[in-house]
C-alpha cells in the first residue's frame, strides 16, 4: 500500500534528482530545493530560492510521488482526471489551482508516461520568505493545508490576475540584484496569496448550498459521536476528528465553518458540548457525573471550560437554575405544585 499525504495531488508535475525508495513502498522523489524541480522538468534556473514555470515552454515530463521541502503553486490548465484522494475520485476540466507546502507529500509514482503539462507554477524555498513580513503572516494562508479535493476552481478573470503576478515574479528574476529585488518578489508572491485567499472566499461563498450541507452532516456527527458513546473512549470530539469523518482536511473544514457561521469549529463543537451539560446539570446531575459522561478527562477542564462559554462555574448555574419559577409556569400551566 501506498502511503500518501495528509495532502495527495496529481503531481505529475513535482519531482526532483534525489530519490527515495523503501522496500515494500513506493518510489519517492524528494523536492528539496528550487533546483531540485527545475532540473527534472528542464527549467533554467533564474533565482536561487524561486522559480516561474510556464510548462508550455516545457517538454512532456513523467508522473512522479514527491516529497517538498519547498512551497509551491500550482495552476493547472490541462485536465485532471480521475484523481484519487481520500473517500472519493474527482475529475477537474477547468482552471484548478493546488497548493503545497514544505512536509507534504504527494503524487503519482512514475509509470513511465509522459505528459505534457499546460499551465503556471510559483515555487519558492522558505529561506526567501525567513526574516521578513510574510513569513509571520504565512499561517493565514491555510489554504496550503487543503486537500486535493478542495483545490480552488478560478474563473477566467482570477486566472488572469494570477498569471499576470507571475510573469511579474519572473521578470523581476532578471532584474540586477541591488538589494531590492528579494524583497519586491516577496511582496509579490504576497500579492499572490492574497488574491488566492480572495478567490478562495468567493469560492466558499458560490458554494453556499454544498457548505451548508456540510454543516448539516456536522451537526449529525455531533449527535452520532455522542449517541454512540465515542466520547468514553475517545474524549470530547476535536476538529480533526470530524474533519475526517466528513472527508475535508483541518484547514479547510475550519475555514469552511467560520465562514459559514462566523464561529470557529472548535467554539461550534464547545457550544454543542456545553447545550448537552446545561440540560443534563438542569436534569440534575452532578458536575463531575456530567464532565465524564461528556468525554472530559477531568471535572476542572469541563468547569474551566464552562465558565469561559457561559460565564459562570457550573455550580452557579445549578444555583441560578433552582431560583427560577418552576418551568411549567413558562408553558402556561399555572396549576399548583403538589405536595
Amino acid at each position: 500500500m501506498v502511503y500518501v499525504s495528509p495532502l495527495r495531488i496529481n503531481s505529475d508535475i513535482f519531482a526532483s534528482a534525489t530519490t527515495k525508495k523503501v522496500k515494500g513502498m513506493a518510489k519517492i522523489e524528494k523536492v528539496n530545493t528550487v533546483h531540485d524541480y527545475n532540473a527534472y522538468v528542464g527549467q533554467a534556473d533564474e533565482h536561487r530560492l524561486a522559480s516561474v514555470i510556464n510548462y508550455d515552454d516545457l517538454p512532456p515530463i513523467r508522473h512522479s510521488l514527491n516529497s517538498y521541502g519547498i512551497y509551491g503553486l500550482f495552476l493547472r490548465e490541462d485536465t485532471l482526471v480521475d484523481l484519487t484522494y481520500g473517500c472519493g475520485r474527482y475529475d477537474y476540466d477547468e482552471s484548478t489551482l493546488i497548493c503545497v507546502a514544505p512536509g507534504q507529500t504527494g503524487g503519482k509514482e512514475d509509470n513511465g508516461e509522459r505528459v505534457a503539462l499546460k499551465g503556471w507554477a510559483l515555487l519558492f524555498h522558505p529561506d526567501l520568505i525567513r526574516g521578513t513580513f510574510l513569513e509571520g503572516r504565512m499561517h493565514r494562508y491555510s489554504f496550503f493545508a487543503y486537500n486535493v479535493n478542495e483545490a480552488l476552481h478560478m474563473r477566467p478573470g482570477e486566472r488572469d490576475i494570477l498569471v499576470a503576478c507571475l510573469k511579474l515574479i519572473k521578470q523581476e528574476f532578471q532584474a540586477p540584484d541591488d538589494g531590492c529585488r528579494d524583497s519586491i518578489i516577496v511582496g509579490l508572491i504576497d500579492i499572490v496569496l492574497q488574491y488566492c485567499s480572495r478567490f478562495y472566499n468567493r469560492q466558499f461563498s458560490s458554494h453556499r448550498q454544498q457548505n451548508s450541507d456540510i454543516l448539516t452532516r456536522f451537526e449529525q456527527l455531533m449527535h452520532s459521536y455522542y449517541d454512540s458513546e465515542r466520547q468514553l473512549t475517545d474524549g470530547l470530539p476535536t476538529v480533526q476528528a470530524c474533519a475526517s469523518e466528513l472527508c475535508l482536511s483541518s484547514n479547510y473544514f475550519a475555514d469552511l465553518i467560520k465562514k459559514q457561521t462566523g464561529i470557529t469549529a472548535g467554539e461550534h463543537i464547545h457550544r454543542f458540548v456545553m447545550s448537552m451539560a446545561k440540560s443534563r446539570l438542569t436534569a440534575g446531575e452532578q458536575v463531575c457525573q456530567v464532565a465524564y459522561a461528556l468525554g472530559f478527562e477531568y471535572p476542572q477542564h469541563f468547569s474551566r471550560l464552562f465558565k469561559k462559554m457561559e460565564g459562570c462555574t457550573p455550580s452557579e448555574y445549578i444555583a441560578s437554575r433552582s431560583r427560577r419559577p418552576d418551568h411549567r409556569a413558562d408553558n402556561g400551566d399555572t396549576g399548583a405544585t403538589a405536595g
